[in-house]
């Protein structure tokens, strides 16, 4: 039976009005996802369910519930490593710690071999003045953190204050809008990336196991294996779907092998994604941008800030390490990069970047000690102890959150300033 006119115009307009909705949430998601603020507002929120469900009043249960799922045996993984020999990750925060950061590592590789190819850090003038704010900004944190830690026993947690959480740090600066100049934002971009290649090279380093050198031979293996996958010539079709799918397989097994070889498999991301050619670098970033930003980060903040706070704060406040991060990062982090770019820029080698004053500088010096993702990541490797996890986190967390707030009070001020200066001008 045919519908009467008014009946097939309320479904027409509801057919209407549920499309709009569909094609608004669509194009709403797709702005979120490309907002740099988004990374951080969905770290932050996650950092805060975390923090809630394990201090959760009267919960105690609800808390190491969930403690407990982050850290209990995943049974296949388990029989393999029982049965077979086979050494993998078999919880699920060591699944995200040394797998799923893989993937994130390989993303942050893959923006550091455009900029050295192509970007801010192709030549040593670009790259000259972020290049010493990064090292400075390293070695300071350090020297404060091993100052304050001689003699404990605990300064092999230097490396926690010496990194920048990149997705926290620029995010603020996105929120300032045109408060922070263009030129200072490529700085802090540019910075944050060496400072994260600086951080890997301290992973890789100084955060590792005893040296197998036999699977560092099949890494190597691995790395010639995909460096002849690249010299295979392009075909049309099929032939580019085998190539992409091969060195995935090889990835794989450069992962594994790291794993045996005593490195933090982690880096196994960072030297595949130095492997990819530079012409198909979009097309990686494409498909794995996306799943690192809200997926991988957000699990990781859920299961690495699982911080049961202590009843009295007396142990934290009295903590070498809790002062040693920081101060490392609120202090020593903007200390090391102003004074340090101050004096290089005073002796005529490089000029301050383009629009920005000196006090706009210092603000991006305070954001760059947002430690966060880098700086917990960190914390598991140099501390196997819960009480000095707990103690280095929550230093991260308080030294995190200061920075975000001061770094931002005095970009707006400053930028304010600036906007003044140049209308009286």
């Amino acid at each position: 039976m045919a519908q009467s006119p008014k009946k097939e115009a309320r479904t027409t307009a509801k057919s209407r009005s549920a499309n709009a909705l569909r094609t608004k949430l669509k194009y709403g998601l797709k702005a979120f996802i490309h907002d740099s603020r988004s990374v951080g507002i969905l770290l932050l929120l996650c950092t805060a369910i975390s923090l809630i469900v394990c201090n959760w009043p009267g919960g105690s249960e609800l808390g190491m519930a969930y403690s407990g799922f982050w850290h209990q045996d995943i049974t296949l993984l388990t029989k393999l490593h029982h049965l077979h020999d086979v050494h993998l990750p078999h919880t699920p925060i060591e699944l995200i710690n040394d797998l799923l950061m893989a993937v994130f590592f390989f993303l942050a590789g893959m923006e550091i071999k455009r900029e050295l190819v192509k970007g801010e850090l192709s030549t040593p003038k670009k790259a000259g003045l972020p290049m010493i704010a990064a090292i400075s900004g390293v070695a300071f944190p350090a020297i404060i953190f091993l100052l304050l830690n001689r003699g404990t026993g605990f300064e092999h947690g230097w490396g926690i204050p010496t990194a920048t959480d990149i997705a926290f740090s620029l995010g603020v600066a996105a929120l300032l809008g045109s408060r922070v100049p263009y030129s200072l934002k490529i700085f802090l971009t540019a910075l944050a990336i060496i400072d994260d290649l600086c951080a890997i090279l301290i992973i890789a380093l100084f955060y590792g196991g005893e040296i197998a050198g036999g699977w560092l031979l099949t890494a190597a293996g691995c790395l010639v294996l995909l460096w002849g996958i690249n010299k295979l010539k392009n075909k049309p079709g099929y032939f580019k779907a085998i190539q992409h799918i091969l060195r995935v397989l090889v990835a794989l097994l450069l992962w594994y092998s790291v794993l045996q070889s005593g490195i933090h498999p982690t880096i196994a991301g960072i030297l595949f994604a130095f492997m990819i050619p530079v012409d198909q670098l979009s097309t990686y970033e494409k498909k794995v941008h996306v799943p690192v930003n809200f997926i991988i980060i957000p699990l990781f903040a859920l299961a690495n800030t699982c911080i049961f706070l202590p009843a009295t704060l007396g142990s934290v406040i009295h903590s070498s390490v809790s002062w040693g991060i920081l101060l490392g990062l609120f202090i020593g982090k903007p200390l090391g990069i102003s004074l340090v770019c101050f004096m290089v820029i005073r002796a005529g080698w490089f000029k301050l970047p383009k629009g920005a004053s000196w006090s706009q500088f210092i603000g991006i010096g305070i954001l760059a000690g947002i430690g966060f993702t880098m700086s917990i990541f960190v914390t598991a490797l140099a501390y196997q102890e819960v009480a000095l996890q707990t103690d280095a986190k929550l230093a991260i967390l308080v030294a995190s959150i200061l920075a975000m707030v001061t770094g931002y009070v005095w970009l707006y001020r400053s930028g304010k300033q600036n906007t003044h200066a140049l209308h009286v001008d």
